[in-house]
């Protein structure tokens, strides 16, 4: 097996760099509710934005909402995940490398 060399760590390291700067870069929507509330975040996890239809809006019933949005915001989060664990597997050749995702 042959030891990797200056050369590689750089190349390996811009590569990382972009998969990064792509992440961050990448919009991902999570949903709950069978859509009435959408939350966006990056590819980092980095909350962007949570829309909610007026259909959801129920004032005698706040609770629900909250449980929309929560749902919302974690599936988005959970894809983020993903996105990033499989662009990173891209890079690492499938090596769970602790701390790059």
């Amino acid at each position: 097996m042959q030891q990797p060399n200056m050369k590689m760590i750089q190349q390996m390291q811009n590569r990382m760099t972009k998969i990064q700067e792509e992440l961050e870069e990448t919009i991902v929507s999570g949903s709950s509710g069978g859509g009435v509330v959408t939350a966006e975040v990056n590819g980092q996890r980095s909350f962007k934005s949570i829309k909610i239809d007026p259909s959801a809006v129920d004032p005698d019933d706040v609770e629900m909402l909250e449980d929309l949005i929560a749902a919302a915001v974690q599936d988005a989060m959970e894809k983020a995940q993903a996105l990033a664990e499989d662009k990173m597997s891209a890079l690492t050749g499938g090596i769970k490398i602790p701390g790059l995702t």
